[in-house]
């Protein structure tokens, strides 16, 4: 049996569809808007967060009515609804990959809400156990560059470990500050995104600066040029793809076998593409770790749970929401995260 049919069967029970916006302020220097659904049926309520990062695309729901998702279904069945259902009809989305993060909202709310009909975790529908989950925490060091953030947060908790996006203003200074650190497990190029507010031109000398400066760490999305494949070439073994992996082919289409990558669910849309995907990953041996998209809400316990369950050891993008707040807190939870005494459904 594969892991998605472990699932596929659960039955489901929807009566109704709500929605809740949320906003937060968050460390990266923007606003995050972020849209849970809350599917109810047979006295349960299952719930999805829609972490499309244009604002304009949640409150184009705002007056929508709810869905025509009513009905009796099984997770599979509920899936194959949503083929023929336009979740954005008031105008399309403002980028394409929206369409998977809103779709992930809804099939998640779907599987936690059958999980809970049933009064089962997704540990136990799928056979595994909780363990305790290694998480990073993800922060960038502003304009101009400062290790300000980081020195706080490790002076308040000495064993953090770091997911950090290097820049073209990185000096050699802050490079070698932070390797001092000993911390920083991920470096995140960002250079297979395109047309956000976070794109990293394909820079040879920062690409070097990358590898020569922190030899062991984990380094993502580099954009492969004529001047950037010579360095990233004999050092496949530390590169991670996180952006373009939607799927099992998204996967096979990487220009080298992958060592690791980042799996950020809603990337995915639904749970079928994303279970396929974990266990085609499972037996190559390519290492895995989850990502966060900054989730307000349930998302950030949905995306803990998987960790938990698929790739525990990870250096985990997952840290609690609290880390992304503007201002660093004190007596902020450590790693590991340990699992939930009572889980229920899809939550951690």
């Amino acid at each position: 049996m594969t892991l998605y049919e472990r699932v596929a069967d659960l039955p489901l029970r929807i009566e109704d569809e709500d929605r809740t916006r949320h906003a937060r302020d968050v460390s990266s220097g923007f606003r995050r808007a972020t849209t849970v659904f809350a599917l109810s049926g047979a006295g349960e309520t299952g719930r999805g967060e829609d972490v499309t990062y244009d604002a304009e695309d949640h409150d184009a729901l705002a007056g929508v009515p709810p869905f025509d998702l009513a009905g009796e279904y099984t997770v599979a069945s509920f899936s194959e609804r949503l083929d023929g259902l336009d979740l954005f009809p008031t105008k399309p989305p403002e980028r394409e990959s929206s369409r998977h993060y809103r779709r992930w909202a809804l099939e998640s709310a779907a599987l936690d809400l059958a999980l809970r009909q049933a009064d089962a975790t997704l540990g136990e529908a799928v056979g595994r156990d909780y363990d305790p989950v290694r998480f990073v925490v993800s922060t960038r060091l502003g304009e101009p560059p400062s290790t300000d953030r980081v020195d706080a947060l490790l002076d308040g908790n000495p064993d953090l470990e770091f997911k950090l996006d290097p820049t073209s203003d990185w000096t050699d200074g802050i490079v070698a500050d932070l390797a001092a650190t000993g911390a920083v497990r991920i470096l995140d190029l960002k250079g297979q995104y395109r047309g956000t507010e976070v794109d990293q031109d394909p820079d040879p000398e920062l690409y070097d600066v990358v590898f020569e400066g922190f030899p062991d760490a984990v380094v993502e999305d580099p954009a492969l040029t004529d001047e950037t494949e010579p360095i990233v070439a004999g050092r496949e073994d530390h590169v991670s793809w996180d952006a373009p992996i939607t799927g099992v082919e998204s996967v096979e289409e990487l220009p080298f076998e992958p060592r690791w990558l980042n799996v950020k669910p809603s990337r995915f849309g639904s749970v079928e593409s994303l279970f396929e995907t974990l266990e085609y990953c499972e037996e190559r041996g390519v290492r895995l770790y989850g990502g966060g998209q900054f989730e307000l809400d349930v998302g950030r316990s949905h995306v803990q749970a998987l960790a938990s369950l698929f790739y525990p050891d990870g250096p985990n993008d997952v840290a609690p929401g609290a880390y992304n707040d503007p201002e660093v807190a004190e007596n902020l939870p450590g790693s590991p995260l340990s699992p939930p005494a009572e889980p229920r459904g899809l939550a951690f």
